[in-house]
């Protein structure tokens, strides 16, 4: 237990007592006297918040000395009310034996600790039922601490009613075992506590710790059941003070010891894990103080505003290509991975000690005795021998491929050992063919191992293993668009991978479930995705630095020259295929080509598209949708078709014959006057942008609307399939209209993730705009798009109001409005034969279209088609514009000129302040990484 120093700064109940005392004498009695009462208590507790406080932030004193410290604090004051109010404001000269009453901390508050903002959690206990002398007394204080602010949880039972509970409720049992005498009559709590040990917890152990272990898991299920959340809740998620807790909790409850020292006596834990343990308490219970601290309420989750300031308390500072909030938030997680590491051997020791039935297993089947080396344990590979890794130190390896290949659990007390052995994987190890073998073997195989390299991930063997992937375990990316830490992301996309291959997401993915079945190779599709995002936080390009650790480990692990050659493309070009897809216009032909130039061959096509739908759907449960998939598979057939000489390589004048003969199909009722006349409303880029049915939908728009001679006509078709609203506006061509549709679109709240803009011959505009809502699905409610088709109306003919536009703005989460995103432009002649193409990076935020597109409108360039992508607060918006005069932007003044008004409208106007320096705890805070 930590001990305090100097405890009379933060509180001396002597001169308290003193200061009462005084106050009762000069007002004549306790109830005149209750104000001044009251600001003596008041005083005191403000004082010792505030030395606390300042312990905390100028001494840079642990969340460990702060908990015990509060509890001090509180306990000091309770026993002065306590006596205030038996003493002075109900005194008993001789109090019977049924009057007797003990005043006893349960919960947290009972473990001797007490975060700034925690419940104080009491227990009035009497021998017998309640008194009116002991409700007077019980009234009393609690009329005290409620005016001086705390929050209080109470009961009063008696010592028979607590035992009864007990039994019956896991609550009070966990509650009552962590009970802590504060005052009053302690030989009545001590016949609790002895009676508690005789007549509650004899016997039930292992009932009590399995309640304990499916408490926690419903736990870990109702906060998402990962320790690598965004914004974790470092009391009740995975890995955080809870689970800590509940090792305590058993710990007490089976070998009757109130700390981690007597865990290491009984030799359930060494010296070194219960160094990790009491490192890893601290660190989350001084986080969760900075936390409650800023927030000045008793916050329990680490959300994306308060993650930075922590850091920078905290002392963590940019390091390496990587942020200080990022290396803290690395920190957090591979705390909360030795808090899982932790649970596992101590489980491992309860199984030895107290032989029952396996606390954490699968479904048992019937198996051989020996497998590979190990022994079958309760149908569970354990190992023969404590010494048998530091013998034979790729059985490290060899037991989660046996595992996986003979689809057994893995005993704990092997998994304990494991982890205690880590340091014989060695560079020996690395290199041993046979090691590598296996692995490489584990991670291709046919069937799903993911769950295999989860575990291999969780107890450290893959770190150790593969060092280039142990630098990336618990690397967050501080964003909102990344939901997962690399390595937990890289697992995810690897199981994906697999169910792929398996077709168990067909019907989500059917073109990539079908082309991976005609792959080559296999092997280095699978090291690839491994490595794919190996590299990050190092600085610099990723995908350059983990081609280069690719070509260094695929020989290692076994792959042949050309495996390793395919392997070390594919993390090169990994985010290739996506941002072709997300952030080019499909229907340019040089943009097909160009893509064709880098894949080269169908055989590299099939694998980047295997590899994208993989890294993208493991990004998050949000990130994925139809348009994506639409996008990606229109990418896939078009560059298949180029490179095996299809439509695509022919000239444009025979692609346009090739659309308008199909069109003309398509329109086989409509008289060959009209038909010839619709063929000259449009220029040859417009016939390639669609396919003939859709092409024929609008022409039969146009000729109604032409017919009616209708000054503004819309048309909506909700695409489920594809998650999207398509969106087509006809109406007369004027300078500013993009930017006008744009309001209208803002204000409806409908964000556009694909536009295609056309003007004919005859000055009318045909732009199509593809929808969704703020749930990135198609933007399909009826009262939604009858709104939309009116306030287009309204934005066209110039009576939509600009606080319309900018009303949605307001609805930005505070939270995330700490995320911040360079504002770039990038200005490109090259992708486009006809078109100057831009590329804007910024922070998304309601309105910013319409921003851009007004920016667009005052430099007098048109628009041709727009790009939309969106990844968590970032926005990439990719435009194909011409000049005035239908040129590209070759000046570089008119180029600088576009470059610095898009830049303007880039800039966010809800960004925060800067932070006011704050000074960071001592160095040795951030080196305990």
């Amino acid at each position: 237990m930590t001990e305090l120093t100097d405890k009379r700064r933060i509180i001396d109940r002597r001169r308290i007592k003193m200061e009462l005392e005084d106050a009762i004498e000069r007002l004549g009695d306790p109830v005149r006297a209750r104000p001044a009462i009251l600001e003596v208590l008041k005083t005191a507790l403000a004082d010792g918040r505030a030395e606390v406080r300042r312990r905390f932030d100028d001494e840079a004193a642990s969340g460990t000395v702060v908990v015990r410290a509060n509890a001090h604090l509180i306990d000091q004051l309770i026993r002065v009310i306590y006596e205030l109010a038996t003493e002075r404001l109900h005194p008993v000269a001789n109090p019977t034996k049924s009057e007797r009453l003990a005043v006893v901390a349960v919960g947290g508050y009972g473990r001797g600790e007490l975060a700034p903002h925690s419940d104080i959690d009491l227990l009035f206990l009497t021998p017998y039922k309640q008194t009116p002398y002991g409700e007077q007394v019980v009234e009393a204080m609690l009329y005290l601490l409620w005016d001086l602010g705390l929050k209080v949880g109470q009961s009063t039972r008696s010592v028979n009613e607590c035992l009864v509970r007990a039994k019956g409720d896991v609550t009070i049992r966990t509650a009552l075992l962590e009970s802590r005498y504060l005052w009053g009559d302690q030989p009545l709590y001590n016949e609790l506590r002895r009676r508690f040990f005789d007549e509650v917890a004899r016997g039930t152990g292992l009932d009590f710790v399995e309640a304990k272990l499916a408490e926690r898991d419903a736990r870990h299920r109702r906060l998402g059941d990962s320790r690598y959340v965004l914004e974790p809740n470092i009391k009740e998620g995975k890995g955080g003070l809870r689970d800590l807790q509940t090792l305590y909790w058993i710990a007490k409850y089976l070998y009757l010891t109130a700390d981690v020292d007597g865990l290491v006596a009984r030799g359930v834990l060494t010296r070194a894990e219960a160094r990790r343990f009491a490192k890893a308490e601290n660190f989350l219970l001084t986080v969760r103080c900075h936390l409650h601290y800023l927030t000045d309420r008793p916050d329990e989750r680490l959300t994306f505003d308060v993650q930075p300031e922590i850091a920078r308390r905290l002392a963590y500072t940019d390091h390496a290509g990587t942020s200080g909030v990022e290396r803290f938030m690395k920190h957090y997680y591979l705390v909360a991975k030795d808090v899982g590491d932790l649970t596992r051997i101590f489980c491992a020791a309860i199984e030895v000690d107290h032989k029952k039935k396996p606390l954490l297993r699968l479904p048992r089947f019937g198996r051989p005795q020996e497998i590979a080396g190990f022994v079958v344990d309760e149908g569970r590979l354990n190992v023969a021998s404590r010494e048998v890794f530091a013998d034979d130190p790729v059985a490290l390896v060899r037991l989660f491929h046996a595992s996986h290949e003979h689809d057994l659990e893995i005993h704990p007390n092997a998994l304990k050992l494991v982890t205690r052995a880590l340091n014989s994987l060695n560079d020996d190890v690395r290199n041993d063919a046979e090691a590598n073998r296996l692995f490489l073997q584990l991670l291709a195989h046919e069937r799903d191992s993911e769950v295999a390299l989860r575990r291999m991930n969780e107890v450290g063997v893959l770190g150790k293993l593969v060092p280039d992937f142990g630098r990336v375990v618990g690397q967050m990316q501080y964003d909102m668009y990344h939901v997962y830490t690399v390595d937990e992301h890289t697992l995810f996309a690897l199981g994906i991978l697999h169910r792929i291959e398996r077709g168990k997401l067909k019907d989500d993915h059917p073109l990539a479930s079908e082309v991976i079945h005609k792959i080559q190779s296999r092997r280095a599709l699978y090291v690839a995705l491994l490595c794919h995002d190996i590299a990050k936080g190092r600085g610099g390009d990723h995908s350059e630095l983990g081609e280069e650790v690719v070509r260094r480990l695929g020989p290692r692990l076994g792959l042949d020259e050309e495996e390793t050659e395919t392997a070390a493309w594919l993390v090169l070009h990994h985010l290739a295929m996506s941002d072709t897809a997300f952030k080019r216009d499909l229907a340019d032909a040089q943009t097909i080509r160009d893509f064709a130039a880098l894949v080269k061959s169908p055989e590299r096509l099939r694998l980047l598209l295997c590899l994208t739908v993989a890294d993208i759907r493991a990004v998050g449960p949000q990130v994925w949708n139809a348009w994506k998939a639409t996008l990606l598979r229109d990418l896939y057939w078009a560059t298949e078709d180029h490179l095996l000489g299809g439509v695509l390589a022919t000239g444009r004048d025979a692609r346009v014959a090739a659309v308008q003969e199909a069109l003309r199909a398509e329109l086989a009722g409509w008289p060959e006057e009209e038909i010839a006349a619709h063929m000259g409303r449009a220029y040859p880029a417009y016939w390639l942008a669609f396919d003939a049915p859709t092409l024929a939908r609008q022409a039969r728009m146009m000729r109604t609307a032409e017919a009616e001679a209708a000054p503004l006509t819309v048309e909506t078709r909700v695409e489920r399939a594809r998650g999207v609203t398509e969106f087509t506006v006809y109406a007369q061509d004027h300078p500013g209209m993009f930017m006008r549709l744009a309001g209208a679109f803002a204000a409806a709240g409908a964000s556009v993730v694909d536009a295609k803009v056309f003007t004919t011959p005859q000055g009318m505009a045909l732009d199509v705009f593809w929808l969704q809502d703020a749930e990135r699905g198609a933007f399909d409610r009826p009262d939604r798009l009858a709104r939309l088709s009116v306030l287009v109306e309204r934005s066209l003919g110039g009576a939509l109001r600009t606080a319309e536009v900018m009303a949605p703005r307001s609805f930005v989460p505070a939270r995330t409005k700490v995320f911040k995103v360079p504002p770039r432009v990038f200005i490109d002649n090259e992708a486009s034969r006809t078109y100057t193409v831009l590329e804007l990076n910024g922070r998304d935020r309601p309105g910013l279209l319409y921003d851009v597109a007004l920016a667009l409108r005052d430099l007098s360039l048109q628009i041709g088609s727009a790009k939309i992508s969106t990844y968590g607060e970032h926005v990439v918006d990719v435009f194909y514009v011409k000049d005035a005069f239908g040129m590209k932007l070759s000046h570089e003044t008119k180029q600088k000129r576009v470059r610095e008004r898009l830049l303007a409208a880039l800039a966010d106007p809800c960004a925060p302040a800067e932070p006011k320096p704050v000074a960071p705890a001592k160095p040795a805070a951030a080196a305990a990484e």
